[in-house]
């Protein structure tokens, strides 16, 4: 039997046989820890792996809950989103998240990604800071989602990252799928999703150096992923090798100093600085910068102390 017709009497019946097809073209559906294919027939005794939750149907309720606006007009807004923040509701947060925020701040909202997603054209992870563009009507969220998959956006970001490039600036262009080890985690796997980061040297510490990145693809923890890869995890990263697992590698003084910036930096040192894009209404670019959080400036102070 073919792989999608064995789901579809297989899986609740909630997940409709276009789902599963999508699912599987996505990579998200693996048949002996490979990714499947939507006519592949399959054989008794193989395992089949099924990356998806069913959708959590929450009541969204406005709440006042203070907004950092770097930009906004009767379209869109641009928000600096500050560090453990989540950005939409889900199993187990149906409040205090960035569309609690929105639904109290705008009277009108996209609902282009869905009814409990009002407002959001991408995101970012939880405890990564800066800036994300939400918007208030479907044909402005729209325009964004086009630009974006079209590459037409321009985002940068600046992380701290353990170690010290070999090179000044470069590509890291390698794909990014699940991780087969851990499904929670993404990696570089030779059957992902084409995946290109541009990173260049802003400044260098002892043991730590500061990158500024710019995305080209969209991935999930795609930076993360990639200088994780090239064994330089993003300072504090809990998930991708960034905390204690290079403290062995430093000396006693090092040592000490990382574990004083690990105390401030309870999370990625990651922070989406930059984001410039087409005005889907008067065609001007709009460009808006975000300043580091508290931590972040916190530890570069500590390393630039060092370095004096």
């Amino acid at each position: 039997m073919r792989l999608d017709k064995y789901l579809t009497t297989t899986l609740p019946s909630e997940i409709t046989r276009n789902q599963i097809q999508k699912l599987i073209k996505s990579g998200k559906i693996l048949v002996d820890a490979k990714p499947g294919k939507v006519s592949q027939l399959i054989e008794p005794g193989q395992i089949i792996t099924v990356d998806y939750e069913l959708p959590y149907d929450p009541t969204l309720y406005s709440e006042n809950i203070p907004l950092d606006v770097v930009y906004e007009d009767n379209y869109l807004l641009v928000i600096n989103k500050p560090p453990g923040l989540i950005v939409h509701p889900g199993a187990g947060n149906a409040t205090g998240t960035l569309v609690n925020a929105l639904l109290y701040h705008c009277e009108y909202l996209s609902n282009e990604n869905g009814p409990y997603r009002p407002g959001i054209v991408h995101r970012l992870d939880k405890e990564t800071s800066g800036l994300l563009v939400a918007a208030k009507d479907n044909s402005v969220h729209s325009s964004l989602r086009k630009q974006f998959t079209n590459r037409k956006i321009d985002k940068r970001y600046l992380a701290l990252v353990w170690g010290v490039m070999k090179q000044p600036s470069g590509d890291i262009n390698l794909p990014i799928g699940r991780s087969l080890k851990d499904r929670k985690k993404f990696a570089v796997v030779p059957d992902g999703r084409e995946s290109l980061t541009r990173y260049e040297v802003v400044e260098q510490f002892e043991f730590l150096t500061l990158l500024r990145l710019k995305l080209e693809t969209g991935r999930t923890h795609q930076i993360r992923v990639h200088l994780s890869h090239l064994n330089h995890p993003v300072f504090g990263d809990p998930y991708y090798g960034g905390r204690n697992t290079k403290m062995i590698t430093l000396n006693l003084r090092n040592r000490l100093l990382a574990a004083k910036l690990l105390s401030v930096m309870k999370r990625q040192a990651l922070h989406a600085q930059s984001l410039s894009f087409t005005h889907p209404i008067s065609g001007a670019i709009v460009s808006c910068e975000a300043p580091l959080h508290d931590d972040y400036l916190e530890i570069l102070g500590l390393l630039r102390e060092q370095n004096a």
